[in-house]
């Protein structure tokens, strides 16, 4: 059950208590206002839509497929982010279709493309 059934059942209840349904309406607006409300990206995704766009560029540069460590050294601007962070970006990425991700020997290589997608 929702949090608003949950208020619309309580607001059953008490339908006598005039304040407690003022309230329960009030409080059932504000889960519409908060659910409808825009949301704008966070700065660290600001930054990294940034760093996808320099991995995009390093990736068209690459002849050949890239470790995230190999893709750390063609591109200067991601040096000092954290694996995570990268392989996060990556995902993002790959599941947007712009970079393929495929292992040899249970290691990632990553470039350009989605048609060498292998899970």
């Amino acid at each position: 059950m929702t949090k608003k059934e949950m208020f619309a059942e309580i607001r059953n209840v008490v339908i006598d208590n005039a304040e407690m349904v003022a309230f329960i309406d009030h409080e059932i607006e504000l889960l519409d206002k908060k659910r409808t409300s825009a949301r704008k990206p966070t700065k660290t995704q600001q930054e990294n839509d940034a760093f996808k766009a320099d991995i995009i560029t390093a990736l068209a540069t690459a002849d050949v497929p890239v470790t995230i460590k190999e893709l750390c050294e063609i591109c200067p601007n991601i040096a000092g982010l954290t694996n995570q962070r990268i392989t996060h970006m990556l995902t993002d990425l790959r599941k947007g279709g712009q970079v393929a991700r495929t292992y040899v020997k249970k290691i990632a290589y990553f470039a350009l493309g989605n048609e060498n997608d292998v899970e």
